[in-house]
């Protein structure tokens, strides 16, 4: 199965996903809500479960967060995570029914997350936080970067769609390909706001943007 497909997941994938396991537990609720692509799938497992080896605990901020996912499955992975907040400028009205089938299976991670429909500058940031976002576009991610660094809480970014024209490349786009040299010059600047830096990937043939990001204050 190709898991980079920008097909939806529908109940009549439901016979691709028929184990015991977590990740084909939280699938099966993907399917059932019929509402995204199986890429978004993936990339949210891969970043989450990264993430959660990572950090453990807090308040988990899903930036750009679309139907929240990312978060969602977070607060599955970790019960340490007190909350879990979605925003994002305009939330699907399909978030919903992805909702109700997260809640449907845990009801206690459920009960812990909610959805902002908001600009992201007007959230208000807190130490014990993990920021998490995968695929803010462009300069969207050195917001968050920003954001988060501003507020000394950990954070981790999986970008994409690399504005060159926009997106500082630390005048290193003769030695490297834009788009790397724009996330090496982020990890640099990440590291000179006095972070600790991981670098990690997640699968390639989930998706070519598949450099994570993750930082913690020191």
């Amino acid at each position: 199965m190709d898991r980079s497909s920008k097909n939806r997941l529908t109940p009549h994938m439901l016979p691709h996903f028929p184990g015991d396991t977590l990740f084909d537990r939280i699938a099966r609720a993907v399917c059932r809500a019929g509402c995204l692509p199986r890429k978004e799938l993936y990339e949210a497992w891969e970043v989450a479960r990264r993430v959660h080896r990572r950090f453990r605990g807090g308040r988990v901020v899903d930036l750009a967060a679309g139907h929240g996912l990312l978060a969602q499955v977070m607060l599955i992975l970790d019960r340490e995570l007190c909350e879990g907040i979605g925003v994002d400028l305009r939330i699907p009205a399909s978030a919903a029914r992805l909702g109700a089938e997260i809640a449907a299976e845990w009801p206690a991670a459920s009960q812990r997350f909610s959805l902002l429909q908001q600009d992201l500058n007007l959230i208000e940031l807190h130490p014990d936080d993990i920021i998490v976002s995968a695929h803010a576009c462009g300069s969207l991610t050195d917001l968050i970067l920003a954001k988060a660094a501003a507020a000394r809480c950990r954070v981790a970014v999986l970008p994409c769609c690399h504005d060159l024209r926009s997106c500082d490349d630390g005048e290193l786009s003769g030695w490297l390909d834009g788009p790397l040299a724009v996330d090496v010059t982020r990890a640099a600047w990440l590291r000179s706001q006095g972070y600790r830096v991981y670098t990690q990937t997640i699968p390639l043939d989930i998706t070519p943007k598949n450099r994570l990001l993750m930082g913690e204050p020191l």
